[in-house]
């Protein structure tokens, strides 16, 4: 199968070409990531008409952490400009508009699966099956360039449940270079443990709950960290290098320091800079 590969960079959300669909499509609870209640398809509102928060800058001051952690993947952009050819839901008739809020969180599972994929394609020790994940990552790619009755259609969790698969297979080939250290704390419930100088070089941390979890200090390198529930986890001095599969929300929701060492796929959160 020839090359195929996706931008990095077009899987980032821009927020200048979205119609605020995060703000409008998505639900959130009342908790202490959201300050409010708010129903699926009703704008919050903080939205202003303009499609741009109102209070971004004070976001984590007023309650919405939430909000500060959320990364939709580029679906915003995705389903404003392509799928729905850059037609606001505001000024179309509601049939549109409910369907733009009903397609968008597909398309955000697929932008995400996207991600996993390219990412998988960056990994050497992954090679014996970069020629399926080509094939996955095109895949994905076109059904994510579907149309609109399409992508409401769309099986969304079987096609997952197939990627995953491959992702699966990617992350035993690449921890099986981690000299033998290959822990298995899948779905593992961590919340509050205190791991701090923690051994977990080659873990497999898929969808393990570290929330509030101690990881000062922690050797990750190598772990596998898709689904790994970070809130609030405390990655002080902690060394991910080449960690994979992990996202910048699952970062951008835990706590670190200038000292943790990050693989080159996330970038350092601002929080995480103290200002004296």
């Amino acid at each position: 199968m020839p090359e195929h590969t996706v931008d990095r960079a077009a899987l980032r959300a821009d927020c200048g070409q979205c119609f605020g669909l995060c703000c409008v499509a998505l639900p959130f609870a009342r908790s202490a990531d959201f300050a409010i209640d708010k129903d699926a398809g009703k704008p919050c509102p903080n939205l202003r008409t303009d499609h741009r928060c109102g209070i971004h800058t004070q976001l984590r001051e007023r309650g919405f952490t939430g909000c500060t952690v959320y990364d939709c993947f580029g679906a915003g952009q995705q389903v404003s400009q392509v799928t729905f050819g850059g037609q606001d839901w505001r000024t179309g008739p509601p049939e549109r508009a409910r369907q733009v809020f009903d397609v968008f969180p597909v398309v955000r599972q697929l932008r995400e699966l996207l991600w996993y994929l390219t990412e998988a394609l960056t990994l050497p020790a992954a090679r014996p099956v970069h020629a399926d994940l080509r094939g996955a990552l095109a895949d994905t790619e076109r059904l994510t360039d579907g149309a609109p009755e399409e992508l409401a259609a769309l099986d969304v969790a079987a096609h997952r449940q197939r990627v995953n698969a491959l992702l699966l297979r990617t992350s035993e080939l690449v921890r099986s270079g981690a000299r033998g250290r290959k822990k298995n704390r899948r779905h593992a419930d961590l919340m509050g443990a205190r791991l701090r100088g923690a051994d977990l070089a080659g873990a497999d941390l898929r969808g393990a709950y570290l929330i509030a979890a101690d990881l000062t200090g922690a050797d990750l390198r190598g772990a596998d960290l898709i689904g790994a529930d970070l809130r609030d986890a405390d990655l002080t001095d902690a060394d991910l290098t080449g960690a994979f599969f992990l996202t910048q929300p699952q970062l951008t929701a835990a706590r670190g320091s200038a000292g943790t060492r990050l693989p080159g796929s996330v970038g350092r959160p601002v929080h995480w800079t103290v200002v004296p």
